[in-house]
């Protein structure tokens, strides 16, 4: 019987014979020490599950501010004369975002990153929605509802459900007012000899805008390009559809919105991703890196999972063998809703590093 209890135990509770991976505890916060959200937040990377991950993120992202401070090697290739790809610091940060997240509050986190020259982001990748989201609101508001609000009764009161929030019909109306003028200004320039692309168009509304409330009055002010090859997928793509009937003729060069993507990821001394969400904003950022053999650092945050073998729910990993991601990177992907956590995660990083520089 006692021979038996050993096979037992040696079955059951093996002796642990490699203690090599066993190196941090983990530990949550102390609450007895008093209210601190930094320290609560920092305390997540001893947390576990997506907590630790959240602590992953956010020490990925400060090595890309740390690194984007850091002087431009003088034997780095920099093209001074071509404006579209100028690099002008140490790692090129690509901030890619679905337009989901603009119709959200989470457009004021995002309208910081672009609003302040010590914080700045360096490129920013989203969809028909995330454009068109940001100037309706500066034309009306985004209200908030309810996600078991029933669709047909919302039809039939004009009202659009995104999620738990509601935009009115009228709305959409207001920006095809404001839109249509421009377009036909833009035709005339165009017979002009001026080639636009969705990027030139994206600046020209944010400077046409004029209101600070803005995502891209910022990035037009602050000439951060703003790509978006999906551009025609929403109401700025049936605006063009109207506006190729009332005055036909204008045309967008996706191409030179490319090569202009793929230049700035090329040139790059480093790279960054940032990406909240997926589809294709996610892999244009990611493909755009693939053109130089991969990502210095990378943080996904989205909902998406890999049995389906999509690209949205793609881990780090699996960039990795694409060469999107460089095989010596610590990528981070947070499984998780970006409204929750991207403002926690912007919190210790960019508004962490901007408040301490700024009280120098």
């Amino acid at each position: 019987m006692a021979g038996s209890s050993s096979s037992l135990d040696e079955t059951i509770l093996k002796k642990t014979t490699d203690i090599s991976l066993l190196r941090e505890k983990v530990c949550g916060y102390n609450w007895n020490q008093g209210l601190n959200y930094d320290k609560l937040l920092n305390s997540y990377l001893s947390s576990g599950f997506q907590a630790t991950n959240f602590g992953l993120a956010v020490n990925e992202i400060n090595k890309m501010i740390k690194c984007r401070k850091l002087p431009i090697p003088k034997d780095k290739y920099i093209d001074n004369e071509d404006e579209f790809t100028i690099i002008k610091n140490n790692c090129t940060i690509f901030l890619g975002y679905t337009s989901n997240l603009i119709s959200s509050g989470l457009r004021e986190t995002i309208k910081f990153l672009v609003q302040h020259s010590l914080l700045q982001v360096d490129c920013i990748v989203t969809t028909a929605g995330g454009i068109e989201e940001d100037f309706i609101k500066c034309l009306a508001p985004t209200f908030l509802g309810d996600f078991k609000l029933d669709g047909k009764m919302l039809r039939e009161r004009g009202i659009n459900r995104i999620g738990n929030l509601l935009v009115p019909n009228d709305n959409y109306c207001r920006f095809e007012n404001w839109i249509m003028p421009i377009l036909d200004e833009m035709l005339k320039e165009q017979k002009d000899g001026v080639l636009w692309t969705p990027s030139k168009l994206i600046e020209r509304l944010g400077k046409e805008i004029n209101n600070e409330e803005s995502v891209y009055y910022w990035t037009a002010k602050n000439k951060i390009p703003v790509f978006c090859p999906a551009l025609t997928d929403g109401s700025i793509g049936d605006m063009m559809f109207l506006h190729s009937f009332r005055n036909p003729g204008l045309v967008l060069d996706i191409v030179s919105d490319l090569r202009r993507l793929n230049l700035m990821a090329m040139k790059s001394v480093n790279t960054g991703m940032i990406i909240l969400g997926g589809g294709v904003i996610k892999h244009h950022i990611c493909n755009a890196n693939l053109m130089r053999n991969g990502a210095d650092f990378s943080v996904y945050l989205n909902t998406a999972s890999e049995y389906d073998g999509s690209d949205s729910g793609a881990r780090p990993d699996e960039a990795k063998s694409w060469g999107k991601i460089k095989k010596d990177a610590t990528p981070v992907k947070i499984y998780g809703e970006a409204t929750l956590i991207f403002p926690l995660v912007v919190a210790q990083t960019f508004a962490k590093d901007f408040f301490k520089n700024k009280e120098k």
